[in-house]
């Protein structure tokens, strides 16, 4: 690699950075240790909020390297502090939006404009969560929207899924090993999800479904107790008992600045090839683009192959 057309860090912290990666979950700080790494400067815009979805979680189980599991946020620290190690500047502020017409990129951020040769996308996606009172307070108390992060810990235990798409069919499917009982709540009389996956969850023994059926509550002080329904078809009320609230009723990708600036498809997430976007310069990483897996060893993934392509960019003759 020919590090002269590198710099440490900008004399001015405004830049021009060699690459600023906006968003600060699994895919971008994996990013700015592949970038820092290879010598190019880089600057972290994490937002207010900064993590990902990792920060609303309790333990991880599924990513590799932790034997005995970890919290959530901790391994977002961890992730963090090992960026910073390698020479990444970390800010805690929003990117509220960017210019992509002009060489270096620039960046809004607050009341500051921040200049870029490269710039990674990986503002991941948002949980949509029910907006009944009590679910939200309750996320990593029973709530969760991860069966393969947190099924374990609902083992031999009753538990809700609220859905009806293929997302909520594959979560389902995934509590039937460790659940004693899954129940998905369903506000229609009919599934979206695909046929083969509609037969899987409507054979399993261990699947019960409620129709026309809403959550207008769920209860709890410490963790979730129950959930207050409300059936659409005759407005009956009940109560029902849970350990366990599993939400899949989608995401939705952070992309809002980006809207007329990078291709993005019918649903907001980041049209790429690889980690490519439509515009030179411009690479994307994690739940921004991936609805498939939206894991966070997927997003570290997607983080490296970024890092790295941002390096063989920044070597090419036009970004020098």
């Amino acid at each position: 690699m020919e590090q002269e057309f590198f710099a440490t860090k900008p004399e001015d912290p405004r830049g021009p950075w060699d690459v600023v990666i906006i968003g600060s979950g699994p895919a971008g700080l994996t990013a700015a240790i592949y970038t820092t790494r290879g010598a190019a400067s880089t600057l972290i815009l994490g937002g207010g909020t900064w993590g990902g979805q990792l920060m609303l979680t309790t333990v991880v189980d599924n990513f590799p390297g932790f034997s005995e599991g970890v919290e959530g946020p901790i391994l977002m620290e961890k992730m963090k502090s090992q960026a910073q190690r390698f020479g990444a500047e970390f800010l805690s502020v929003n990117a509220d939006s960017i210019d992509v017409t002009k060489s270096p990129f620039e960046i809004k951020a607050g009341d500051k404009t921040y200049l870029a040769r490269s710039i990674i996308i990986a503002t991941g996606a948002r949980t949509l969560w029910l907006d009944a009172p009590g679910v939200k307070e309750l996320i990593g108390k029973g709530v969760s929207s991860c069966a393969p992060c947190d099924a374990p810990f609902f083992r031999g235990k009753k538990v809700a899924v609220v859905g009806g798409g293929d997302s909520a069919m594959e979560e389902a499917s995934v509590l039937t090993k460790y659940a004693s009982e899954v129940i998905i709540i369903h506000r229609r009389n009919e599934f979206k999800a695909s046929a083969a996956m509609q037969e899987k969850v409507k054979k399993n023994p261990k699947i019960k479904i409620l129709w026309n059926t809403e959550v207008v509550k769920a209860n709890g002080e410490v963790k979730l107790e129950s959930l207050d329904l409300k059936n659409s078809a005759d407005n009956s009320t009940s109560n029902l008992p849970v350990d366990g609230l599993f939400v899949a009723i989608g995401h939705a990708p952070a992309t809002e600045i980006f809207k007329g600036k990078v291709e993005l498809d019918e649903r907001g997430f980041v049209k790429n090839k690889g980690t490519k976007t439509n515009i030179s310069g411009m690479f994307v990483s994690g739940d921004v683009h991936d609805h498939a897996y939206e894991q966070a060893v997927t997003a570290a993934g997607f983080g490296c192959m970024a890092g790295m392509d941002v390096l063989s960019f920044l070597e090419e003759p036009q970004s020098k």
